[in-house]
């Protein structure tokens, strides 16, 4: 009667532990296929719409995006043209901020690399690296930021811009000292500009993460990845 009791049991425990051991299963096969997603080979989500698919007010959008640029839709504004009108207003504040920000080129595109670097961004650091060495800023200092790592020996100006984009980035706030040395440095209108150019480029960022924004083709992925 014991003997027959206890297989029961145990065939009771084989029963109950099976559904579990499947989702279990499932949930890392699901994990596995969502970090391999996330690599170079990933798919992107919204690639370029075929020119006899756009709407009329994607056409629009595109071809003002051109005459502006002077260039065809690319990057980050491949999937903002699903919302043209988001797409035309990012392209608006982009024109400022990335080309007459009063901050100048040089730590401009360094404050650029760092938000790429936060979000292993990789279209934005592959597109952003050689203007940012183009603009002065010295390959030791990228590299250092490409590593996740404090760079050394930069100009007084670099290391204020880095101290605030980084603090504002990682903390979501910033200390007193850092904000003080930032206005007396740039000014408030300096600080504001500095802090549009990470929020401008955060907000590219998470567009394209999201999306999947692919590479040009043939180029490997510029960061390595941080644990996850």
């Amino acid at each position: 009667m014991h003997f027959q009791r206890a297989g029961l049991l145990v065939a009771l425990c084989c029963i109950l532990a099976a559904p579990l051991a499947a989702q279990k299963s499932n949930a890392q096969g699901s994990n596995a296929q969502g970090s391999n997603a996330q690599g170079s080979n990933a798919q992107d989500r919204m690639p370029p719409i075929p020119a006899d698919k756009l709407t009329e007010a994607q056409k629009k959008a595109a071809e003002a995006f051109a005459e502006g640029r002077g260039y065809e839709v690319r990057g980050p504004f491949v999937p903002l043209i699903r919302s043209p009108e988001v797409m035309l207003r990012a392209k608006a504040m982009g024109d400022y901020l990335r080309f007459k920000s009063t901050l100048g080129p040089r730590l401009n595109e360094m404050v650029i690399l760092i938000t790429a670097r936060e979000w292993t961004q990789q279209y934005e650091w592959n597109s952003h690296h050689p203007a940012a060495m183009k603009a002065g800023l010295r390959r030791e200092i990228a590299d250092a930021i490409a590593e996740g790592s404090r760079p050394s020996g930069m100009a007084e100006d670099e290391e204020i811009a880095y101290d605030l984009a980084t603090e504002i980035l990682r903390l979501k706030r910033v200390s007193d000292t850092t904000y003080r040395r930032a206005v007396a440095k740039f000014g408030e209108q300096g600080v504001i500009d500095l802090l549009g150019v990470v929020g401008y480029y955060n907000f590219l960022a998470i567009v394209m993460n999201a999306t999947r924004t692919a590479l040009p083709a043939n180029v490997p992925e510029p960061l390595k990845r941080y644990p996850e």
